[in-house]
């Protein structure tokens, strides 16, 4: 019986060999395979730069030697036959390195969607959303690895379901002494994909009122009219009703002024006509109505109602502003008298006069 032939561990040594052999060529075959597709993607990337080839050609450059290695070893024990012990050794490093790459994989992924949708975030100059992305990548990895850490723990025999267990009643005591700090985490989530409001825009909540400056992981800041800085928890800002004046697509106004008491008739009827072609050759404006509208206690009052076609604030002063002054000169050369607060006093003849008293 040649050498060959000797039985070593229930194999003879030529099937050892064999087995080798499969695991030597194997893990040669894997490493060329990989090196090829990387230098392929990567020569399409440099003429096509497409982002996909790019990620594709990351991934397959991530695959760690250690798990071409444990897949060779896996392909060459095949070949042999193997005690129960040891196979199952082998087949649990197998399925360790297989949840390691895997997850290798997936978390580059999460990165390369964090980083891509960020970038774009950023060039819209919303800095905000680019910071709750990361924080999303960031809890999107750590469940990943969890997962990872408990499988790998079961196929190593341990019994995960008392550490399961054991997690979530750490989990609820750690999220009720938390839950502020998780309730605006994931407010600002929500504020992120809802986007009811973005960094620029002017908004109301509440009695506060300013420009968004900035939208934070926990805070929302909003820098106010009068200079100062409100700093808010996103959880208590989606709990309020907001008003964003920068969505606005027109602004309806509305005013009201008054005229004397003893305008004439005829005067009167001109003033609705008279505001008509006042707002009518303004820019940007649309007449809606100016009405008398009442018998007020020291004036005749008329309403007015148009609407600016642009949503911009000093523009819409412009135009108030533009429509008083042309009010004034018209009134004034129509013979029209805005009222103001007076009070007349009657005194009819025949009626008795006060003793004055003559000092004596």
């Amino acid at each position: 019986m040649g050498f060959f032939h000797h039985v070593l561990a229930g194999n003879e040594i030529w099937v050892w060999f064999l087995g080798l052999g499969i695991a030597v060529l194997t893990f040669v075959l894997l490493r060329v395979v990989r090196w090829a597709v990387v230098r392929g993607l990567a020569a399409q990337y440099e003429q096509k730069k497409g982002e996909v080839r790019q990620l594709v050609a990351d991934l397959v450059r991530r695959t760690n030697p250690l798990f071409l290695l444990a897949v060779s070893l896996w392909a060459g024990s095949l070949a042999v036959t193997l005690p129960e012990p040891a196979s199952r050794a082998l087949g649990a490093i197998a399925l360790l390195a297989f949840l390691l790459q895997v997850a290798s994989w997936a978390s580059r992924f999460i990165t390369f969607w964090v980083t891509r949708e960020a970038r774009h975030k950023l060039e819209e100059k919303d800095a905000a959303a680019a910071t709750t992305l990361n924080a999303v990548g960031f809890m999107a990895k750590l469940v990943l690895w969890t997962l990872v850490l408990l499988l790998a723990l079961q196929n190593m025999g341990v019994d995960v379901t008392a550490l399961i267990t054991g997690l979530g009643i750490g989990g609820i005591a750690v999220a009720l002494a938390l839950q502020n700090v998780l309730g605006d985490l994931f407010a600002s989530i929500a504020i992120v994909v809802d986007k009811p409001f973005l960094v620029g825009d002017f908004i109301i909540v509440g009695d506060m009122l300013g420009t968004v400056e900035r939208i934070g992981l926990k805070t929302t800041r909003i820098r106010s009219l009068t200079g100062e800085q409100i700093v808010i928890g996103n959880a208590e800002l989606l709990r309020q009703r907001i008003r964003n004046f920068k969505r606005m697509r027109e602004r309806r106004v509305v005013f009201s002024f008054g005229v004397v008491y003893n305008t004439p008739p005829e005067l009167l009827e001109q003033i609705p006509k008279t505001v008509r072609e006042i707002i009518a050759g303004l820019p940007n404006t649309r007449f809606d109505r100016a009405h008398f509208k009442q018998f007020g206690d020291f004036a005749l009052t008329f309403e007015v109602v148009y609407w600016m076609l642009v949503p911009d604030y000093n523009a819409y002063m412009d135009t108030q502003q533009a429509i008083n002054l042309e009010l004034k000169r018209r009134f004034a050369q129509m013979g029209i008298a805005f009222a103001y607060p007076t009070q007349v006093v009657f005194l009819h003849p025949g009626e008795s006069k006060s003793e004055v008293p003559d000092g004596r």
